[in-house]
Formats: C-alpha cells, sequence, structure tokens
C-alpha cells in the first residue's frame, strides 16, 4: 500500500500553512506563503513575522500572538499583511500553540476578494443612504416650498365673491377648484410635518377605513373624473378595513385610478371596478378598468421601474406604478398585473398578514 506523505500535502495545499516560533520568527513555511507574498524563502525566515503586516494591524496582531504564548488558541482571525509589491491582502487565520515546543502552527486563507464585496456592499450603502437622504430632502423642500403658491391660491379663493358669478357651471368650477387645493394643502402640510418630526416620511401603520380614504381621493380628483366621464364601481363587502399606511394607501388609490383614466380607449368612457376580496385568507384590493392595456411581453421586469413610459402619453412621467410598488411592498404586501392590448389592466394587491 503506498504511504502518503503529510510533507507533499504541504506542499500542495493553496491554503498558507506556517510553523512559527515564539520568538516571532517563521520556522516552515509551504510555497503558499511565497507565492502569495511575492518574498523568498530567505526573506520570509530572516525577518520578523511583525515586519510583512500592515502597520495597523500590528499593534493587535502582536497582543493575540502574546495570548498564542499563553496557550491560547486564535481562532478566524482577519489581518492584513503586505505583498513585496506593495499590494495589500487580507488573511484570515487559525493558530493552534503547542507550548512544549514554544512553536505555533497556523494555517491562513486569502480572504481579499471577500473584503472586496464587502467593501463595495459598504460603499453601496453609503451612497444608496446618501441619495435617500438628499431625495427626503429634496422631498420636504419641495413640499415646503410648494405651500406658498397653495395658500396664495386658497387666498384667492376667499377674496373671491361667488355671489357675483351668476353662471351655475362656473360657481361649480371654482368650488371644485377650492376644494382640490384644500386637499393639496392638506397633504402638502401633512409632508412637511412627517419630515420634519422623524427626518423621512412617517410610516404609521393604523386601521383604514378603504371607503373613506377613497371617498378623500375621489373628492380631490372629482375635476377628472367628471371630465372623461369615468365609472367608478366600489365594493368593499368582503373586507372594508385595512391596517396600512394612509398617506401610502391615499397615494395608491390616487395614482391608479388616474393612471386608468389616463390611459383610457379613445371614444370609450373609462370604467374602474375596486373592490375587496380575500384569497387564501389574503387580504387583496383589486382595481380593474377597461382601458389600453399592456403587452405583458414588453413591459415584464420594467412595469413598476422609475421612470418607465410605455406610451407617448405626454403626462405620463413614468412614477406612479413605481410609487404604488415601493407603497406596497415596503409594507410587506404584493401587487400583480393581469393585462393584454386593449382589454384593460387589472392590479390586484394582497396585504401582509
Amino acid at each position: 500500500m503506498e504511504k502518503y506523505s503529510v510533507e507533499r500535502f504541504f506542499e500542495l495545499t493553496p491554503d498558507l500553512l506556517c510553523i512559527a516560533g515564539y520568538d516571532g520568527y517563521f520556522k516552515k513555511i509551504n510555497p503558499a506563503v511565497s507565492e502569495l507574498l511575492g518574498y523568498s524563502n530567505e526573506e520570509l525566515y530572516s525577518r520578523p513575522i511583525s515586519s510583512f503586516i500592515f502597520f495597523e494591524d500590528r499593534e493587535l496582531t502582536a497582543r493575540h500572538r502574546e495570548n498564542l504564548t499563553k496557550d491560547i488558541p486564535l481562532l478566524n482571525y482577519e489581518n492584513r499583511y503586505v505583498k513585496n509589491n506593495g499590494e495589500i491582502v487580507w488573511l484570515s487565520w487559525t493558530s493552534m500553540p503547542v507550548e512544549a515546543e514554544q512553536t505555533i502552527y497556523a494555517i491562513a486563507k486569502n480572504i481579499t476578494y471577500k473584503k472586496k464585496i464587502e467593501e463595495d456592499r459598504i460603499k453601496l450603502i453609503e451612497n444608496l443612504t446618501r441619495i435617500n437622504k438628499d431625495q427626503r430632502q429634496a422631498s420636504y423642500i419641495t413640499s415646503h416650498d410648494l405651500r406658498s403658491p397653495v395658500n396664495n391660491l386658497l387666498t384667492v379663493f376667499k377674496m373671491m365673491d361667488t355671489s357675483k358669478v351668476h353662471d351655475a357651471q362656473t360657481r361649480e368650477f371654482i368650488d371644485i377648484l377650492k376644494s382640490a387645493t384644500e386637499s393639496l394643502k392638506d397633504t402638502l402640510n401633512s409632508y412637511v410635518d412627517a419630515f420634519s418630526t422623524n427626518d423621512g416620511l412617517d410610516v404609521h401603520i393604523g386601521e383604514l377605513e378603504l371607503e373613506k380614504c377613497l371617498k378623500f381621493v375621489l373628492h380631490s380628483l372629482s375635476a377628472l373624473v367628471k371630465e372623461s366621464q369615468a365609472v367608478i364601481e366600489i365594493d368593499f363587502s368582503a373586507f372594508g378595513t385595512i391596517f396600512f399606511n394612509k398617506a401610502y394607501l391615499e397615494s395608491i388609490f390616487l395614482n391608479l385610478i388616474s393612471n386608468s383614466i389616463k390611459y383610457s380607449r379613445p371614444g370609450v368612457a373609462p370604467v374602474i371596478s375596486i373592490y375587496s376580496t380575500i384569497e387564501k385568507g389574503i387580504k387583496q384590493l383589486v382595481f380593474k378598468d377597461n382601458g389600453v392595456g399592456f403587452d405583458m411581453d414588453k413591459v415584464k421586469g420594467k412595469l413598476f421601474g422609475f421612470n418607465q413610459k410605455f406610451n407617448n402619453n405626454p403626462d405620463s412621467k413614468g412614477v406612479g406604478l413605481y410609487l404604488v410598488y415601493n407603497h406596497i411592498t415596503s409594507l410587506g404586501g404584493h401587487i400583480a398585473l393581469a393585462s393584454a392590448p386593449g382589454q384593460g389592466s387589472t392590479f390586484t394587491i394582497s396585504f401582509k398578514d
């Protein structure tokens, strides 16, 4: 039977194997050490091990080496070494002392690539955090600054003597404009208060009445609904309340309804059905319309993306469905679409239990 050679294993393994003395010098190393660090064996044996360690890690490594001389093993310790060409590599060490021999047996793995991935991830998180902060600040400034022209517009309505307006339709339009402006003011105020209090949008969860939230949105969209001659069918008999964020729910209603009207078929009045249902114990809201619909093969993977537009409508900004998706998924929900060109769209929102 062939006799297996431990020495051969020592020579062939890609991991860094070494035996070091308590005096801080290498006593034996395998080829992987010199191949990675780029030093000759003579250099590695003649210089203190600490001289190869990145200067910022030397003090902590020295303390751990002191523990090894007290017969305390070292497991998965990470530090940096400097290669002969000046490059820095990260190594993860497992070291076992043998006090009787005054030596330390150690194995190290090169984890530089893992550290690079971790570094990239941290940079990405920092970048996203900065972008998110900038977006919150921009949202706060926009919400705050828009209040002034809105308040000015409300002042105009107060100054207006509608008793001198004899045309009934004109008075109705003025009332609609005033009501829409007041709704906009309330929305802006709630956003500004939320940003001021929490340095971000308040995501308070509470029990909401679906019909009440929907009526609030329809009130602000009354002119658009009237002009389009849209028919809106509502049925919340399956369930009438949901635990959700009020601002998010109103935004979902607003964007899905306005989209159904915006993308209605030419010459066909929009018919929008909004109803609640429970499927396999999960509460769902369904929005169904008879609009132009989507080509699902073309929009696949892009439907809820930011700034994604799927037609030439000048009012399309590619933001509405992005907001709807984020409102729902940020609170653990799910949204799905069933649609076909010319056959309308059905959005199904599934809420988290």
